[in-house]
Order: structure tokens, then sequence, then C-alpha cells
């Protein structure tokens, strides 16, 4: 099996760590079949899309609608639209878990902003009537919670994508292009734990009030978040890895 290839953007090495673990403790896959290249660290470098069997973006610092960005930010989010283009294009096997809903949908022509913003919280999404048959959801019940807490959000479906999922306060929470390009709003990738310990390092990062801290790490282990989100991210590799 050719590795999977987890890209990602966060400008903090525990939190990057963290993200890098957790998926692959919920991938099921072997440190060397999930390679990990953090994009905010270096320039991306040419990617032979021939080399994987899959490729995941990670969650970000970043916002797609930030008023203003850094040099570092222009420069990450130019080299990840160059390569979402040729993913969609090429219909490659790709995976989006949070920040990727910007990048695909600005590549779609669609619309990000703050409308539909979650702060950090568990969910209820609910699968539509689309969703039926797809393999990413493949034995996930028709309704599941899962963690979230975003910025920005897509304003509306964006042109050409099947929505697979939805949520109350931001319709949509997950969608496909063409045939093998997902993204989720949710996190796939969160337990309790490792929410807990990633509102810890984002304390000060503006997602919720410092002094609701303790409240929130209450909430993510008392809420019924079961682990089906999870099977969103071992499916991805069954179903692509061969």
């Amino acid at each position: 099996m050719k590795p999977f290839l987890l890209l990602a953007t966060r400008d903090h090495d525990q939190a990057a760590t963290a993200e890098y673990r957790s998926v692959l403790r919920h991938t099921g896959l072997a440190p060397e079949q999930l390679l990990h290249r953090r994009v905010e660290s270096e320039p991306l470098g040419p990617i032979d899309l021939a080399d994987y069997s899959g490729i995941l973006l990670g969650g970000s610092s970043f916002n797609i609608s930030d008023a203003q960005k850094t040099a570092n930010q222009q420069r990450v989010e130019a080299e990840l639209a160059a390569l979402v283009d040729r993913i969609v294009d090429a219909d490659f096997p790709f995976l989006g878990l949070c920040y990727g809903v910007g990048t695909v949908t600005t590549h779609l022509g669609g619309v990000v902003d703050h409308s539909y913003a979650e702060p950090v919280g568990a969910i209820r999404v609910s699968q539509t009537a689309e969703a039926a048959g797809d393999p990413l959801l493949e034995g996930i019940p028709d309704v599941f919670d899962a963690f979230v807490g975003h910025k920005e959000a897509c304003h509306g479906t964006p042109p050409g994508v099947t929505l697979l999922a939805t949520g109350e306060d931001c319709p949509v929470q997950m969608y496909r292009v063409g045939s093998n390009v997902y993204v989720t709003q949710f996190h796939p990738e969160l337990d309790a734990d490792d929410l807990a310990a990633r509102m810890r390092i984002y304390e000060h990062a503006g997602y919720f009030d410092p002094a609701e801290l303790d409240d929130l790490i209450t909430m993510a282990y008392a809420s019924p978040v079961s682990g089906e989100q999870h099977k969103v991210l071992a499916n991805f590799v069954r179903h692509y890895g061969g």
C-alpha cells in the first residue's frame, strides 16, 4: 500500500503532534503509512499524487476569510490552493478536516465567512439522503455526534458538490466533490481527550472565553460523542488504501 499524507498547518508543535497522533490512531495506520508534512513550517514543494494512496488536510489556526494575513499564511494558502486545484481536477482521494472546507470551497467558487461559525462543543450531525451508500459514511448512524469549533464555514452549499451531512447551526458539515474529494466541518479525529488537550493549547486563541475552559472540558467528557465520527477516517483509509 502506498502511504497516506497528512498536511498540517498548525503553528504550535504540541498541537501539530497531537493532531497527527489522533489521525494515526483513528485511521488505524502505522506511522510509516501516514507521512506528516507541516506546511506552515517550510514550503510544501512538489507533491506527486502518484506517490500516495490519499491526502488528508488537518485543521488550522488560519482562516480563509481572515481580513489580514501574515506573509506565511498567504504562502500556505497559495501552496495549498495550487495543490487542491490539482486534487479536484484529478478527483484524487482527499479528506479535509475543518480547514479543508475553506480551501476546497474557495476552489469551487463558494463563499466562506463567519455566518455559520460554531463555538467549541458537541453537535448533532445528520446525514442527507444523498449520503446513502457513500463509502466514507459506511457503518455510521444517520444521526451521530461530533465535536466542532470553527470561526468560519461555508455560506451555503458550494456549487457542484454532494452534501452528505448537515447540522442545525452550521448547515454544511460534510460534502463530496466528484467521487473522491471530501471535506468535513466537524472533526472526525477528535475524542474528548483530544478536544480537552486542544482547548488547553488554544485557550487564548479566541475560540472561547478562557474562563470557560474547565466547563468546556467537563462538557466534552459528558457529551454524547461516542466515537462514530472516527469511522470517517477509518473508512477513508480502508476505501483508498487497497
